[in-house]
């Protein structure tokens, strides 16, 4: 008898449709959120720069502190509750929150947590002054209190948005009260906003240091997520 050769069967080519429906099963709801936002906040700040330091256009400045003003007309007791409201982005405030927040994360098992809680705080406030250095924008003269430093972006508003967002993404992580991860996002609006209102940061310092916190906050949260997928395949 002849030996009969055994032909192996063709292995299956996945078709272009098999292979796009794999690479759209990465692209979740939330990975098209988090990517669209840092495209946004990236080009947002590089326009801002491109308004401020080579068009040196005011126009939006202006405006802004006409709306501020306009709100302070007959309100002067808005003055206080401005300045109770932006100590929570002021630099006592957040070395508390960078030392206390993950002590206590940590004390509560949360390890991750609180190291994302300290990177997010101390990296937004390395990398603020970073910018800060590089772009050298002094601050308004019309200020409504003493506040040292330069003014392009805002710290508050930056570091304010790294830690709230921070925070605003652990509880909608944990599936825990997406309400308050709201709020906390809003709250930091409301402190970049106080800056304006007291003079001591010009509309487009805000602007841009919303967008620069959601961007270390992005990049922080990649970063770490990579890291950590690093450690459990090790």
């Amino acid at each position: 008898m002849r030996n009969q050769r055994k032909t192996a069967s063709p292995v299956p080519r996945k078709s272009v449709t098999d292979r796009l429906l794999t690479l759209f099963s990465f692209l979740t709801l939330e990975v098209l959120v988090v990517g669209g936002t840092f495209v946004a906040s990236l080009l947002l700040f590089f326009y801002l720069t491109r308004v401020v330091f080579v068009a040196h256009s005011a126009q939006f400045d202006d405006w802004g502190f006409r709306q501020m003003e306009e709100l302070r007309a007959g309100r002067l007791w808005l003055d206080s509750v401005a300045r109770g409201i932006t100590f929570f982005g002021s630099a006592p405030f957040l070395v508390a929150v960078a030392i206390l927040g993950p002590s206590l994360l940590r004390w509560l098992g949360r390890k991750r947590e609180a190291l994302e809680v300290f990177l997010a705080v101390a990296g937004a406030a390395l990398f603020n002054q970073l910018l800060k250095t590089h772009y050298h924008r002094v601050r308004p003269s019309s200020a409504l209190l003493y506040q040292a430093g330069l003014s392009f972006p805002s710290g508050h508003a930056m570091i304010g948005m790294a830690l709230y967002g921070c925070l605003a993404w652990l509880l909608w992580r944990h599936g825990r009260h997406p309400a308050w991860a709201g709020l906390l996002v809003v709250w930091a609006v409301l402190i970049g906003l106080t800056r304006v209102y007291l003079h001591v940061h010009y509309p487009t310092d805000v602007l841009a240091g919303f967008a620069a916190g959601l961007l270390w906050l992005i990049l922080l949260r990649t970063a770490l997520r990579l890291w950590w997928r690093e450690e459990q395949k090790a």
